[in-house]
């Protein structure tokens, strides 16, 4: 195989070193304020497995860009709120850490969680379960 130019673990490390990190106990702090959006990248079978943030809004990765850009026949309206404080998260801080730093390329402002959900739960911060749905043979 040949040897690429850049690790993704150089990548991650260079978009750390010029984004907005949250440490987990900051962002548990402001999970009632209502100038904090809290956007979940991970999969959604990520957040079936182990839970999300309350309150927090589903963005999947590979969507991101075009969510958060006004002229992509995508767009969500969530992303229009200037006055927001968005805080992007995945489950271990790498996978936001570059979507931060693409969206700060781009133009929106954004930090992220610096160690993703993985630490979540264990420093104390409060947890959701999608609603499991009833099996139907029509499903």
């Amino acid at each position: 195989m040949t040897k690429l130019k850049m690790s993704s673990a150089q990548m991650v490390a260079d978009a750390r070193a010029r984004i907005e990190e949250i440490e987990t106990t900051d962002l548990i702090a402001m999970l009632e304020d209502p100038d904090v959006v809290v956007v979940d990248i991970r999969d959604i079978r990520e957040r079936q497995r182990s839970g999300f943030i309350p309150g927090s809004f589903h963005a999947p990765r590979g969507m991101i860009e075009f969510w958060v850009d006004p002229d992509s026949p995508y767009f969500k309206d969530i992303f229009a709120q200037e006055d927001k404080k968005f805080v992007f998260h995945c489950a271990s801080g790498w996978r936001s850490a570059i979507t931060t730093a693409t969206l700060q390329d781009m133009g929106f402002k954004a930090a992220h969680l610096k160690e993703g959900f993985s630490t979540w739960e264990k420093q104390g911060g409060p947890i959701a379960f999608p609603e499991k749905k009833p099996y139907s043979l029509s499903s």
